[in-house]
């Protein structure tokens, strides 16, 4: 049976990116650090910023060292907290909510189609809590998801083609095609959890799956503004 977005990627190590990652801290990506955690912390720097701003520091080193984390974390204090409430899926929902940070400012083409593929994907993704209870309407879903995973793919082909040395592209190109590979692996987990969720209906597992997606996507875009802008 083949994964919906393709061949079984080679695993490569992150060793490599490691050394490099410590010593300049690459943005990573996070829905619950965007949407809950760094609100909180707007809200609590009016008491004590220098605390503050530690702890954000730190669920950022955290969250770049482990992808997922906040959201892992904030689900359970929920789970703790409150009842009935689906941080996955509340926050799957936000996640085609517009936002500057994950838009690629740029006039050059590549750089629009590459960010409004990508908003598109997002789109998609966070239609899915309202659309998994249809059998049939969700299956045309995966199939826009897999389709619009293909164009993100495409646009960054093409972008990183064109512009090889554009501002600080040069140096960004093993970060970038690294996160371009976890991109991949992360759809392929992506097709990996919906025929397990086929199997068990457990769609909070899709959910997870889905944010880590999103993630994924908003990394390679933060990636992208960082290294084309020098």
């Amino acid at each position: 049976e083949q994964h919906l977005y393709g061949p079984t990627r080679t695993a490569s190590s992150f060793c490599q990116f490691q050394w490099k990652m410590e010593t300049e801290p690459f943005p990573t990506a996070s829905i619950a650090m965007q949407m809950i955690i760094d609100p909180i912390c707007n809200e609590l720097a009016k008491e004590d910023l220098s605390a503050v701003e530690s702890l954000r520091a730190a669920f950022r080193k955290v969250e770049r060292e482990n992808p997922g984390f906040t959201q892992d974390f904030v689900t359970g204090v929920c789970a703790i907290e409150t009842r009935g409430l689906s941080v996955p899926e509340t926050l799957l929902c936000m996640a085609c909510l517009c936002c500057p940070e994950y838009e690629l400012s740029r006039p050059e083409s590549e750089f629009q189609v590459l960010s409004q593929r990508a908003a598109q994907l997002k789109q998609i993704l966070s239609r899915i809590p309202r659309e998994i209870d249809d059998r049939g309407l969700f299956l045309q879903t995966i199939k826009n998801i897999a389709a619009a995973i293909k164009e993100v793919l495409d646009a960054i082909n093409d972008l990183t083609k064109k512009y090889p040395d554009m501002g600080r592209m040069r140096e960004y190109k093993r970060v970038l095609d690294h996160h371009k590979k976890l991109f991949v692996r992360q759809s392929k987990s992506f097709s990996d959890t919906l025929k397990v969720y086929f199997k068990d209906s457990r769609s909070s597992q899709v959910f997870a799956s889905a944010n880590r997606l999103v993630n994924q996507t908003n990394t390679l875009l933060l990636l992208f503004a960082r290294a084309s802008n020098g």
